[in-house]
């Protein structure tokens, strides 16, 4: 399958991130203040980089799991189907979790994760994700804390992909599209 040319214009610096991140942990410290042990539940793949990131600034004992849903596949437009492609290995029965998530736009993924693992009887579930695109939301849920709300745009970077590329770039950017001719 051929994708679209497309450019990328920066959209959210490294140096902002680095930042905002710095803040976000002292306000999960705070809530999780005493816990016996963190359950970090990143959701691949978008959420690695920031999952990787943020880990490093929190002081409390933590533990990092994954879960791959997935709604989009390769598209650019989201399916409203949301697949587990790969489960939590460990436990949450009684635990503190904390929900990774690059980027809330329907809500269909944050959603259908949170309602799965709150089947499970966590002690506390809290979510966080790193961007915030509010007006594509066709299911009521926000994240417990956010790093940034953004356009309706077609990002990438820092975790994020387009069929696969542009997960590497250190900052947020936008995609914008060639028109074809």
């Amino acid at each position: 399958m051929s994708h679209p040319e497309y450019t990328i214009e920066q959209l959210i610096s490294a140096k902002s991130i680095a930042a905002r991140i710095e803040e976000l942990a002292i306000e999960i410290q705070e809530q999780f203040f005493g816990t016996e042990k963190l359950i970090v539940v990143g959701l691949l793949r978008g959420s690695f980089v920031f999952i990787a990131d943020l880990v490093r600034e929190l002081d409390l004992p933590v533990e990092v799991d994954f879960l791959e849903a997935s709604s989009y596949g390769d598209e650019i437009v989201s399916s409203k189907e949301v697949r587990i492609l790969k489960d939590l290995r460990g436990e949450i029965f009684g635990r503190d979790v904390l929900v990774v998530e690059d980027i809330v736009d329907t809500g269909f993924t944050l959603s259908h994760v949170v309602n799965l693992l709150s089947s499970r009887k966590p002690n506390k579930i809290k979510t966080i994700a790193l961007l915030d695109k509010p007006t594509r939301r066709e299911v009521n849920i926000k994240a417990t804390w956010t790093g940034f709300e953004i356009p309706d745009e077609f990002v990438v970077g820092y975790g994020i992909d387009f069929a696969q590329r542009n997960r590497n770039l250190p900052y947020i950017g936008c995609v914008k599209f060639t028109p074809t001719p």
